[in-house]
């Protein structure tokens, strides 16, 4: 079964290389799709619209012959199989969702992100704002023990384009509450969480996994809003018992 993993804001598909190593390895065609205007992804003039997103990934299955496949998505990546799940429906074979709320934001959180958008544009601005924001993708565990990778994320965050950057916030703001598309997603699904994700609270991954009907709820301790980079084995383990659900074993 062909599994399609998809990353979280400014980072890129490389966030995912233990899973797409392990997967790959037990036979499992992968795809770690660069969403616009990361990694080797080109940003493009469309509107900002997780919907534009979800289509190029429509296109890239497309192109390699895939009709339905496993979705997984990390934060911003989760929003984007959301958006899929209402264009495209029936090509989800099962899904997974780390770190990402079904609730549209609040005007609150709205405002934070079109607010970071505009900042992240600004040369005298942009690094400081990145080295204050960024560490809370981070559980309190990984950042204390993990500096490895607490550097990692950081370098990715400051290399990001800050158009791409901007861009994505400005269509994760504009995202629908998706509740309604979960409850309609009739195939088996996971919610991932971290214990210590300080973005994503445990009730709105509660609220998640009650919406999907095949829903079953994972919580990774001493991890925060990025599981795959803090926990790979623990991810990796999810996403096999999810596979497990729809064929024959295979992990």
């Amino acid at each position: 079964m062909p599994v399609v993993l998809l990353h979280a804001l400014s980072l890129h598909s490389s966030m995912w290389q233990a899973q797409q190593r392990a997967l790959s390895e037990r036979g499992h065609p992968v795809v770690a799709f660069d969403q616009r205007g990361f990694g080797s992804a080109p940003l493009g003039d469309a509107r900002p619209s997780l919907d534009v997103v979800a289509d190029d990934l429509a296109r890239v299955l497309d192109a390699r012959g895939i009709g339905r496949a496993v979705l997984a998505g990390s934060s911003m990546g989760g929003y984007v199989v959301m958006a899929f799940l209402r264009r495209h429906p029936d090509r989800a074979a099962a899904v997974a969702l780390l770190s990402a709320r079904a609730t549209a934001d609040t005007p609150e959180v709205r405002e934070q992100r079109l607010r970071f958008a505009e900042a992240v544009m600004a040369d005298g601005v942009r690094d400081a704002m990145l080295s204050q924001v960024t560490p809370r993708l981070l559980g309190a565990t990984t950042r204390g023990a993990r500096p490895d990778v607490l550097a990692r994320v950081l370098e990715d965050a400051r290399a990001a384009d800050p158009a791409a950057l901007a861009w994505a916030q400005r269509a994760i703001a504009a995202r629908p509450d998706d509740t309604d598309t979960l409850r309609a997603t009739r195939v088996p699904a996971v919610v991932i969480a971290g214990d210590e994700d300080e973005l994503v609270s445990a009730e709105e991954s509660r609220h998640s996994v009650n919406a999907l009907p095949q829903g079953e709820l994972v919580t990774v301790e001493g991890a925060g809003h990025l599981q795959p980079l803090e926990a790979p084995g623990a991810v990796t383990a999810a996403l096999c018992a999810l596979l497990d659900r729809i064929e024959v074993p295979a992990c």
